[in-house]
């Protein structure tokens, strides 16, 4: 892989959907072994699934993953922290809210 070259390889994944009151997430498996890297990005190929309310879904799919190149990768390693903290960005107060 090059400094500025992306690669596109498939893979077989399994979808899981999960809609329930405990729960409500989406989670993608690879069933090779691929490994997903910072920069990366996945698209998983078919109809949207819907998962009705307390439920999971799970469903085989096939996924295009896109390698970032050497640069992408560094780039997002070396801004990541960055992004990461402005989700960790909180406060604590005395006051009730109403």
């Amino acid at each position: 892989m090059g400094l500025l070259t992306r690669t596109k390889e498939t893979a077989s994944c399994v979808v899981e959907i999960s809609h329930r009151f405990e729960e409500l997430s989406a989670h993608v498996k690879f069933t090779n072994g691929a490994v997903v890297h910072p920069g990366d990005s996945v698209l998983v190929h078919g109809a949207e699934i819907m998962a009705p309310y307390g439920e999971v879904v799970r469903e085989e799919r096939i996924a295009t993953i896109t390698r970032a190149s050497k640069l992408e990768q560094l780039w997002t390693r070396a801004t990541g922290d960055l992004e990461f903290m402005e989700l960790c960005e909180f406060s604590f107060s005395d006051e009730v809210l109403s």
